[in-house]
C-alpha cells in the first residue's frame, strides 16, 4: 500500500554526477567545491528551471531533477552538457569537472522533498553509462524524442544494471551531432496560463488579508492556503528569513546536521524581540530550489534574507554566510569562519550577533545574556540530537520510535541536554496523537515527565515549555496548557509553532476567538504554514458556529492532505450542522476508513473540550451526520 504522504505521477527525471569526483576532491578540496559551487549557481539551477524542471535535490557531486516534459528534460540535458564544454575550454584537463548524466520517463512516488520508485533508480543507472560529458536515455525516452531533436543516438542494447530486475533498453548521445539547443519560448496556451496565474494572485492577495489581519466585522469564508502565494508587506520591524544553508560537506548524509545549523540560527534569532524572523517550514520549501533573494522578499514578506553554506570535515566546520537587502540584492555583511566542531555553538552565538549588530537591533538585558553564552551541550549530544529531529519530521510510527531512541542517546551522553528531554517528551505526545500506542495514559505520563525534566534544566529554552503546552493540553490541564504557550512565545517571540500551539489551547479551552487572532500571527510568521494551521482556523470558525467558514478551511486542509483524519471527522461534524447530509455522510465513511473503531462514543472519550456545551456541539454534528 503506497505512504499516505506520497503521490504518484508521470515525470522525466535527469540525475548526474561528476566523473573522477573523489581524485578531484583528492587533489584540492576547495577549488573543486569552489567550481561545484559556480557550476550550480551559474549553470546547473538556472538551466534546470529554464526548462521548466524542478531540482528535487542536490547531492554532493551531482543532482536529482524532475521535468513535466519528457522533451525538456533531454533537452536541458544536453544545453547543460553543451554549456560545460565551454565552460571547460580554457580549465587544465586534469581539473576538468565533466557530468554524467542519465535521463529516464518513468511513473515516480513524491513528496515535498525527494521522489521514489524503481524509475528513479534506473536513471541513476542510466548516468552510470554516459560518457563523462555525455548522456544516456533509456527506451521510454527514446520512443518520446526519436526525430524530434537534432541530434542522433546510439542504440547501446538492453543492459543489466544494479539493483533493477528486469534490463534497460539504454542509448548513449552521438556526441559528433550534440549541439545545444534553443530554449523554447512559451506558447499562447502558456501565455494564457501565466497571466490567468497572475490575475489569481490578485484575488489570493486580498483574500490573505482578510485572513491575516483582524478586521471589524467577521471576514467571509477565505482560502487560507492561498497565504503561501501572496506577496506579503514587510512588517514595520527588521524581518529576516534564513534559507536553508547548502551543505558543501561533499557527503549527502551531512545533510541533517547542515539543516540544524540553519534551524539553530533561526531559534537564534527568533528569540530577539527587536526582530521579525520567518519559520523553518516556510524556508525550507525553498531548499534546493534555485531562488533569487528578491522572490524569498516578495514572497515571505521581509527585508533580509541570510543564505550560507556549511561544510564538516572530520573535526572542522567552515560556514560561509551573507546577510543580503531582499530589495536591492546588495551584500550588507558577509564572513567566513573555520572552527574546530567543539566550538559549533560559539560559532552560531557570533553568526547570530554579527546579524543583530547588522541591522542595528537593540537587544535586552536577557537577550544579551543569552547570546553571550554559548550552549555547553557536547557536540556528540548535539549530533545525535539533529539526527532524530530529521527522523521526528517524517512523522511515521518507526521513525517517531527511531528518533525518541536518539533523543535519549543525547540525553545519557549529555543528562543536561534540556532540548533532548523536550524532544523525547514530543515522541510521547506524537504517539498519542497519532494512535501510534497501546498505553497513551502510560504515554502521557512520560511526556509530562520528559517535559518536566528539561524544564528543571532550562526554563528560558522556548521548546521545553512547547512540549510541556502540548503534555498539558493532553491532560486537560488548559490552564497551564495556556501559560506555557505564552512562556514559549515570550521567550521567543517568533516561535510560529508556539502562537499555532497557543490557538489550539485557547480554542479547546473555549475562547476561539482568541485562538484565531494566535493562529493569524503563527501564519504570518510561517506564511507556507502546515495543513494543520489550516485545520486550527476552521475549528475556531467550528466552535464559534461559523459553519460555512469552518467547512471552506476543512476542504482546504483535505486538499492538502486528504489522509488526515482529524480533517475528515470536523469536515462530517460541520456539514452535519450545515444540513449537507450526502456530504457528511461521505466523510463520515472516510474517516472509518482511516479509523475503523471511530463512534460517537470513542470521540466523546477522546475530544479534549474544557466546555460540555462546546463538546456537545461537536457530537451533535458527528449525529447528524449519521455516526453511530
Amino acid at each position: 500500500m503506497q505512504p499516505q504522504h506520497l503521490k504518484r505521477k508521470l515525470v522525466a527525471v535527469i540525475a548526474a554526477d561528476v566523473a573522477g569526483y573523489t581524485r578531484l576532491m583528492g587533489a584540492d578540496e576547495d577549488a573543486t567545491m569552489v567550481a561545484w559551487w559556480s557550476h550550480r549557481k551559474e549553470l546547473i539551477d538556472p538551466t534546470i528551471a529554464g526548462y521548466e524542471g524542478r531540482i528535487v535535490k542536490h547531492t554532493g557531486d551531482g543532482f536529482l531533477a524532475e521535468f513535466p516534459s519528457v522533451l525538456d528534460a533531454v533537452r536541458c540535458a544536453v544545453a547543460m552538457q553543451s554549456e560545460m564544454a565551454r565552460r571547460n575550454a580554457d580549465v587544465p584537463e586534469d581539473r576538468r569537472m565533466r557530468f554524467r548524466m542519465g535521463v529516464n520517463l518513468c511513473d515516480i512516488m513524491s513528496d515535498d522533498e525527494d521522489i521514489y520508485g524503481d524509475g528513479v533508480n534506473i536513471a541513476a543507472r542510466l548516468e552510470s553509462l554516459a560518457e563523462p560529458g555525455g548522456v544516456s536515455i533509456s527506451g521510454a525516452v527514446h520512443e518520446q524524442v526519436r526525430g524530434k531533436l537534432d541530434f542522433s543516438w546510439e542504440d547501446l542494447g538492453e543492459r543489466r544494471v544494479k539493483n533493477v530486475a528486469e534490463p534497460v533498453r539504454a542509448y548513449r548521445m552521438n556526441p559528433q551531432t550534440a549541439a545545444a539547443p534553443a530554449h523554447r519560448a512559451p506558447g499562447r496556451r502558456k501565455v494564457w496560463a501565466v497571466a490567468g496565474i497572475a490575475a489569481a494572485l490578485v484575488v489570493v492577495a486580498v483574500v490573505a488579508a482578510w485572513y491575516l489581519y483582524p478586521r471589524p466585522s467577521p471576514p467571509p469564508a477565505a482560502d487560507v492556503h492561498a497565504t503561501e502565494m501572496a506577496a506579503l508587506a514587510p512588517p514595520d520591524q527588521p524581518s529576516i528569513a534564513v534559507l536553508p544553508f547548502d551543505n558543501m560537506s561533499g557527503d549527502p548524509e551531512q545533510e541533517y546536521f547542515v539543516d540544524g545549523i540553519t534551524e539553530d540560527l533561526i531559534t537564534d534569532l527568533s528569540q530577539v524581540s527587536g526582530l521579525f524572523v520567518i519559520a523553518r517550514n516556510s524556508v525550507f520549501t525553498y531548499k534546493g530550489k534555485p531562488v533569487k533573494v528578491q522572490q524569498v522578499g516578495r514572497e515571505l514578506g521581509v527585508q533580509y534574507v541570510l543564505e550560507g553554506s556549511v561544510r564538516k570535515s572530520g573535526n572542522r566546520i567552515r560556514i560561509n554566510a551573507q546577510l543580503v537587502d531582499a530589495k536591492t540584492g546588495r551584500h550588507l555583511w558577509a564572513a567566513r569562519y573555520d572552527r574546530e566542531l567543539t566550538e559549533v555553538f560559539a560559532l552560531q552565538d557570533e553568526v547570530t550577533a554579527k546579524i543583530v549588530s547588522a541591522l542595528a537591533v537593540k537587544l535586552t538585558v536577557g537577550e544579551r545574556e543569552r547570546l553571550s553564552r554559548a550552549a555547553v551541550t557536547s557536540p556528540e549530544a548535539y549530533d545525535t540530537l539533529l539526527r532524530g529531529l530529521e527522523l521526528l519530521r517524517r512523522f511515521t510510527r518507526e521513525t517517531n520510535a527511531e528518533a525518541r531512541v536518539l533523543f535519549e542517546k543525547a540525553i545519557a551522553l549529555d543528562p543536561q541536554y534540556a532540548r533532548a528531554y523536550a524532544d523525547v517528551a514530543l515522541t510521547h505526545g506524537m504517539d498519542v496523537t497519532f494512535g501510534w500506542t497501546d498505553a497513551p495514559e502510560a504515554a502521557n505520563a512520560r511526556g509530562l515527565e520528559f517535559a518536566r525534566n528539561g524544564l528543571a534544566l532550562d526554563d528560558t529554552l522556548p521548546q521545553v515549555h512547547f512540549a510541556l503546552s502540548n503534555t498539558y493540553l493532553r491532560h486537560r490541564r488548559y490552564d497551564e496548557s495556556i501559560a506555557a504557550d505564552r512562556k514559549s512565545i515570550g521567550l521567543d517571540p517568533n516561535y510560529a509553532d508556539g502562537y499555532a500551539s497557543l490557538a489550539m489551547s485557547l480554542a479547546y479551552a473555549g475562547r476561539p476567538e482568541d485562538g484565531l487572532t494566535a493562529i493569524r500571527k503563527a501564519m504570518r510568521l510561517n506564511p507556507r504554514h502546515p495543513f494543520f494551521y489550516v485545520w486550527i482556523v476552521g475549528h475556531a470558525y467550528f466552535m464559534m458556529g461559523r459553519y460555512e467558514e469552518a467547512a471552506t478551511a476543512f476542504e482546504r486542509v483535505l486538499d492538502r492532505n486528504p489522509q488526515f483524519p482529524g480533517g475528515h471527522m470536523t469536515l462530517a461534524a460541520t456539514y452535519g450542522h450545515l444540513g449537507r447530509t450526502v456530504d457528511a455522510e461521505w466523510e463520515v465513511e472516510e474517516t472509518l476508513t482511516l479509523l475503523p473503531d471511530f463512534s460517537l462514543a470513542s470521540e466523546r472519550r477522546r475530544a479534549l473540550y474544557k466546555n460540555p456545551a462546546d463538546l456537545e456541539r461537536y457530537i451533535e454534528g458527528l449525529r447528524k451526520a449519521g455516526l453511530k
